[in-house]
This record gives C-alpha cells, sequence and structure tokens, in this order.
C-alpha cells in the first residue's frame, strides 16, 4: 500500500559531484572542455566518413553511428551538468527528470548493441575474409544499423515506465549530477524491490548478452590472427581492430560495475566517478582512439581538408 503523501513529484533537486551549492568553475571547465573536444571530435569523424570516398567500408560506416550516437548520448547529460556547476539552484522537472533518463538508457543501450555489430564486423572482415563483402554488403549494415537504433529505443522504455510510477514522499535530493537509475530508486519511499530485479535482469540481458557476442567474437579473432605466420600480418590484423577493443573495456567495464550488481552494494561517491567516466570521458575517448591511432583514417582527414580549403579558395 501507497503512504497517502505518496506523490510522483513535480521537481528534483541535484546535489552534484559535491554535494555543494557553491558554484563550481574549475570543473565547469574541465567539463565544457570535454564536451566541445567530444562534439568536435566526433562531428569530424561524421565530416571524413561521409566525405570520403575511401572510408565507405561496413567499419567506418557503423564507426559512423557510434559518432552520431556519442554527440547525442553526451549531450544528455552534460549540458545540464554544467549549467548546474555554475547554478546556486540545481532542479530539474520530474518530466525532464524522466526524458533525461530515457534518452540515457536508449543512446547507452544502443551504443552496446553498436559496439557489438562492430566486433561481429572484424570478426567477418579477419576470419571470414572471402565472404566478407556479401555477409556485410551495404543492405545488411544498413539493417543492422537500424535493428541497433530501434532496439535501444525500445530498451529505454522499461526503466522510464517502472521508476516513473514510483511514490517520492519527503525528500526530492537525488544524490548525482543526473537522472540516474540507483540513485532514483534510492530516493524512492515505497517498495522497489521488484522495480530493482526487472531493471536488474535488463540490465543483464543487454549489457552481458552484448558483451558476450563481443567477446566470442574477440576469441575467434584472436585465434585467426594466432595463426598468422609473419609478425607484420599479425599487427596489421590485430591494428584493424585493437582501436575497437579499447572502447568496449571502458565502456563495457564502467557500465557493468554501475548496473549489474545489487543496490546494496552501490556507494554513491563512486557510483559518480564510474559515471563520469561513461558520460563524459569515454565519448571524448572514442575520437582519439579511432581516429588518432588509424593512419588511415588521418590521410582521409588530410584529403578531406584539402578539399575544404580548395572550395574555399574557389568561393
Amino acid at each position: 500500500m501507497q503512504p497517502s503523501n505518496c506523490s510522483t513529484g513535480s521537481e528534483f533537486l541535484f546535489l552534484g559531484l559535491l554535494n555543494t551549492k557553491e558554484p563550481q568553475v574549475i570543473l565547469f571547465v574541465v567539463f565544457l572542455s570535454f564536451y566541445l573536444l567530444t562534439v568536435i571530435g566526433n562531428c569530424t569523424i561524421i565530416v571524413t566518413v561521409r566525405m570520403d570516398h575511401q572510408l565507405q567500408t561496413p567499419m567506418y560506416f557503423f564507426l559512423h553511428n557510434l559518432s552520431f550516437l556519442e554527440i547525442w548520448y553526451t549531450t544528455t547529460i552534460v549540458p545540464k551538468l554544467l549549467a548546474n556547476l555554475l547554478a546556486t539552484s540545481r532542479t530539474i522537472m520530474f518530466v525532464s527528470c524522466m526524458a533525461q533518463l530515457y534518452f540515457f538508457v536508449c543512446f547507452g543501450a544502443t551504443e552496446c548493441y553498436i559496439l557489438s555489430v562492430m566486433a561481429y564486423d572484424r570478426y567477418l572482415a579477419i576470419c571470414n575474409p572471402l565472404h566478407y563483402a556479401t555477409s556485410m554488403s551495404d543492405r545488411i549494415c544498413t539493417l543492422l544499423a537500424l535493428a541497433c537504433w530501434i532496439s535501444g529505443i525500445l530498451t529505454g522504455l522499461l526503466p522510464v515506465l517502472l521508476i516513473s510510477r514510483l511514490c517520492f514522499c519527503a525528500s526530492k535530493e537525488i544524490n548525482h549530477f543526473f537522472c540516474d537509475i540507483p540513485p532514483l530508486l534510492s530516493l524512492s519511499c515505497t517498495e522497489t524491490y521488484s522495480t530493482e530485479i526487472s531493471i536488474f535482469f535488463l540490465s543483464l540481458l543487454v549489457l552481458f548478452c552484448s558483451f558476450l557476442l563481443t567477446v566470442v567474437s574477440y576469441v575467434f579473432i584472436l585465434t585467426s590472427i594466432l595463426k598468422i605466420p609473419s609478425a607484420k600480418g599479425r599487427r596489421k590484423a590485430f591494428s584493424t581492430c585493437g582501436s575497437h577493443l579499447t572502447v568496449v573495456v571502458i565502456f563495457y567495464g564502467t557500465m557493468i560495475f554501475m548496473y549489474v550488481r545489487p543496490r546494496s552494494d552501490f556507494s554513491t561517491d563512486i557510483g559518480k566517478v564510474v559515471s563520469v567516466f561513461y558520460t563524459v570521458v569515454t565519448p571524448v575517448l572514442n575520437p582519439v582512439i579511432y581516429s588518432l591511432r588509424n593512419k588511415e583514417f588521418i590521410g582521409a582527414m588530410k584529403r578531406v581538408a584539402k578539399k575544404c580549403i580548395y572550395f574555399i579558395k574557389t568561393l
């Protein structure tokens, strides 16, 4: 039975990263820099992939989708975080909180699916190169990307529907810097066991199934690479998937730590630090990992830059 003073709430108050109401200018500058680098870096990848004909391959098609996703994923969290770092009143309307939660889960789940598809793409390219062109045709790539986006959109619905039905009575203070699942569950004054179990199994299904597909793909990839006789050939083969593997380890490691464990083990302060990694740090690392360590992509960037300079000169 729900308490008589139960309500879904009209607004919440963020306590923020440091649980202080004082403006935090230094953190504002740091996170603003990360956000701008994320947007600029991922936009650079999108423009380069679209403009350079040599990058019209399945690997860069999925990278294009990932970069587009990362821009919206970090935009869901960081602008509100930046505003709160300079504000004395850090409130958010209940509807806005649920919207932020939905898009966070939606984009996070979509990233899991896209990373899995990218691992599958590398598996086909290295382990089954003779049939790669037919296995990863333009039509199949488009269908896989569409499936990732639709699955992500649907995945975001369940947590929001469950949490929006909870009661939030006396306290409306969210001990976090965005509307995340664990702090919202902690804030509810009603029984949340069934909601926790449902979200736990959803997280388990999304994260571990995606992670398992990625791990299996890389087991086959590693086995095939070790069979290559020359050291140069092994280095070249591994270089095509090393960047993706780095992103996978960072992203899945932090996500699994946050969402696939009992709430009793949840430490709010540690949770905030981990959340910074997958909402702020990882999105800015992706362009660096995928572009600056990739000679093929750097060459494409130079070609695109020359085209842009030539176009400007002809105006």
